[in-house]
């Protein structure tokens, strides 16, 4: 299929947030307001790294059977928890499926917490290395010599940008930060960026960015815990036990590294009662939603509703509209 141009295609909108802000209530809103006032269909593009697994639904708060009966969801269920899912893999995809939806005559919503997706899906993001074993390897021995926290220290030195939107526990995102500064000798938040001074259009086309972002973090903390125990109550240690029996995965891969599982796959490990998986999870949830608002303070395009505001739905709707991606109501 040839891709339509970005001067031909509809606006896109994207609904960026972190955890339990009201992403799903939003976009759902939209489709609903839409297909009420007769506008084009909208298709749902998931921008989230961790919706991208099989067999992960409970602790991803994936949609529901429902929900995604309701309207067509996209980069869902891609991948085994055995496989890995880079920003530049979903940028590329999501390109695709905006020119497909487009062409289908239907309007393409994004929507998601996954803020390194976004970015790549703004702006772009240069080829990035390959992972090489012997690398890999090294930071591993030096991590277990001094932990993490103090490769945190190191990365903080080398790229003060990376280090500063991850946690000093983040092995993950710390070793891949580090291994790319090894392999190019530059930092992993310079070749995350391009340079548009020049006036050129992103690669994403026309469309609007909305931030969902709470005025009260006390609120978002309040919507996190209760959100954690939902996932406990609907069977998130029954979930990560058969993730566990399957035999195949272990802690240190990207899927059971996701918040929520890591802690989980923790407590069956030392069998620490649920009460304190609870505490952990929360924690663990909290520090997450942190390091997404500070990413979209860094999105200065982007366009902020209060989601603890009473008229949050009205609000977003509105802004859906006045970017033309909602038809107005007759």
């Amino acid at each position: 299929m040839t891709s339509t141009t970005t001067n031909t295609r509809p606006p896109w909108l994207a609904l960026a947030g972190p955890t339990a802000s009201g992403k799903t209530a939003a976009a759902l809103a939209i489709v609903r307001a839409q297909r009420a006032r007769g506008g084009p269909p909208v298709e749902v593009i998931s921008v989230d790294s961790a919706l991208v697994y099989r067999g992960m639904d409970i602790g991803t708060a994936k949609p529901s059977a429902a929900e995604r009966a309701e309207v067509p969801h996209h980069l869902i269920d891609l991948i085994e928890p055995t496989g890995a899912y880079s920003a530049a893999e979903f940028a590329q995809a999501a390109r695709r499926l905006v020119d497909e939806i487009h062409a289908r005559g239907a309007r393409a919503l994004l929507v998601g917490g996954t803020m390194l997706y976004f970015k790549a899906w703004l702006e772009g993001i240069d080829p990035l290395p390959a992972a090489d074993p012997a690398v890999r390897a090294a930071l591993d021995a030096r991590a277990q010599a001094i932990g993490w926290p103090a490769m945190h220290a190191e990365l903080a030195r080398v790229d003060p940008v990376t280090a500063a939107r991850l946690a000093p526990a983040d092995a993950q995102r710390i070793q891949r930060a580090l291994e790319v500064h090894a392999l190019t000798g530059q930092p992993l938040s310079a070749l995350h960026q391009r340079d548009r001074q020049d006036g050129s259009p992103s690669p994403a086309g026309p469309g609007s960015l909305v931030a969902l972002e709470p005025a009260s973090r006390a609120w978002l903390h309040q919507r996190i815990a209760e959100r954690f125990g939902q996932m406990l109550d609907a069977g998130l240690v029954d979930e990560v036990r058969r993730l566990r029996e399957r035999g195949d995965l272990d802690p240190g891969l990207p899927s059971m590294r996701c918040v929520g599982y890591r802690q989980t796959w923790e407590m069956l490990e030392r069998a620490f009662p649920a009460t304190e998986l609870a505490e952990r999870g929360i924690a663990a949830t909290r520090q997450l939603a942190k390091r997404q608002l500070t990413w979209l303070r860094g999105m200065p395009a982007r366009r902020v509703i209060a989601c603890d505001a009473p008229d949050a739905l009205a609000q977003v709707l509105s802004l859906a509209e006045q970017a033309g991606f909602l038809v107005p109501e007759r």
